[in-house]
């Protein structure tokens, strides 16, 4: 009987727990402001984002990762479906001037974590089966920027350009796995630039995030108010961190302590110590997804992975940056830690798809 790759597992296991034990901390500062609140958010991380998401990897690990190439376009399709229901009243609803969310019942999820698994399949399935033709401006990078620009509309519709961000950053370290030209990217690059100025102009808070990163003093009670106060929070931790639960900035300071601000909370406890060993743990699992996607049998197993690993990694390092002020702050919350069920379930089922695919390595690494 094959086996998933052991390092992989052990540390995505660490980073799983590791990464609840932040979470608790930084929930205090959402307990002390909202009591009512922390229960459901605390019962929404745990049982669905760690049980029910070791429960999908462990079962998604057992599924031949080549099956989900023949459904890849039905799975595209379905959640581009799903993602599109935020815009039906009385199931999708509003939240700090996006619509992002699909409520029903109690229950409320963002369903672009869907979109990113089935946008990833699709696109390592569309990449294998087009490598002959990948590197022609016709059959390989128009038809893939025309896919990207699908997945761009809709997210912008939200809007949600954080999530396309990331999206995008996989769909081109694919693109050019599966031989596409840096030329081609070069160019679809400079589009992107001007696209994001034409939005900047187009909706002020884009503008403002590029002011606070250009100059976080800018407007420190305004747009800069959260990069200054992660900035002090990171500062504060110094070599060693303030203890578990010593944070301060999380009680008062911080806009959410457990979502987009969870690392510099994370920072002031544990200090620069504590985030170079946080740093180093996503960093072997980047070194081990990669090295994975290299030793895989076929071009459609090592694109998958791929896919994955950048989209996790991208987003983790955006975090990160974000909060010691070397990245715009786009919100996006840190993989393994940050407040999100759904969002860890479904990074956590992804990575049931990189451990089947590293079952079937060309030899054991």
């Amino acid at each position: 009987m094959k086996r998933v790759d052991t390092i992989l597992l052990i540390t995505v296991i660490v980073l799983v727990f590791g990464g609840f034990f932040v979470f608790t901390s930084a929930s205090l500062g959402l307990l002390a402001r909202e009591g009512a609140r922390f229960q459901s958010v605390a019962f929404s991380q745990v049982v669905f984002g760690i049980f029910g998401g070791l429960f999908a990897m462990f079962v998604i690990s057992q599924v031949h990762y080549r099956h989900w190439r023949k459904y890849a376009f039905y799975i595209f399709l379905l959640t581009i479906i799903v993602t599109l229901l935020v815009f039906v009243p009385g199931i999708g609803f509003e939240h700090g001037g996006a619509r992002r969310w699909l409520h029903i019942g109690s229950f409320s999820f963002q369903p672009a974590e869907l979109l990113k698994i089935g946008f990833i399949i699709y696109m390592a399935t569309w990449l294998s089966g087009m490598h002959q033709h990948i590197h022609t401006l016709l059959k390989g990078a128009l038809p893939f920027a025309g896919i990207v620009g699908l997945i761009g509309f809709i997210m912008l519709l939200q809007p949600d350009t954080d999530t396309f961000l990331i999206m995008a950053a996989a769909g081109v370290a694919m693109f050019l796995t599966a031989g596409g030209r840096w030329r081609d990217v070069a160019v679809m690059g400079l589009c992107a630039i001007l696209l994001v100025a034409i939005l900047a102009m187009m909706r002020p808070y884009i503008m403002e995030r590029i002011m606070s990163f250009v100059d976080p003093s800018s407007d420190p009670l305004g747009s800069s108010y959260q990069v200054q106060q992660s900035m002090i929070a990171v500062g504060s931790g110094g070599l060693t961190g303030r203890g578990f639960g010593q944070s301060i900035q999380k009680f008062e300071y911080l806009p959410e302590p457990i979502g987009d601000s969870v690392f510099a909370v994370y920072a002031e406890e544990f200090g620069f110590i504590g985030s170079a060993i946080l740093v180093l743990l996503l960093a072997a699992f980047c070194f081990r997804g990669y090295r994975i996607a290299s030793h895989s049998t076929d071009q459609f197993g090592m694109l998958l992975v791929v896919g994955f690993v950048t989209i996790i990694m991208t987003q983790a390092f955006l975090h990160i940056a974000a909060m010691v002020g070397i990245a715009p702050m786009l919100g996006l919350p840190l993989p393994f830690i940050s407040h999100g069920g759904t969002a860890l379930l479904t990074t956590l089922a992804s990575i049931g798809i990189i451990l089947n695919v590293s079952k079937y390595q060309k030899k054991r690494v």
